[in-house]
């Protein structure tokens, strides 16, 4: 199922983790050559895929919202 980013966080490893309008959060890794994430590296590069969706695999298992850490980033 597809949902809309509408923020970020760093984990504890300072990944990047997109958050979801489903309430479920989402690594999004930039490590070629498996993921090429190149937006992921800038700040302008993360605000512009705000609202990009992404399939979220928590929302089909049915899984519980994920908690939002105090360090979100818009």
């Amino acid at each position: 199922m597809k949902h809309s980013i509408t923020g970020y966080h760093t984990d504890d490893e300072e990944h990047w983790v997109a958050q979801l309008a489903c309430g479920h959060n989402q690594h999004v890794r930039h490590a070629p050559p498996w993921t090429v994430r190149d937006w992921v590296t800038t700040s302008e590069g993360r605000a512009l895929m705000l609202g990009h969706k992404l399939d979220c695999k928590k929302c089909d298992e049915g899984a519980p919202m994920d908690s939002r850490p105090k360090n979100e980033i818009a």
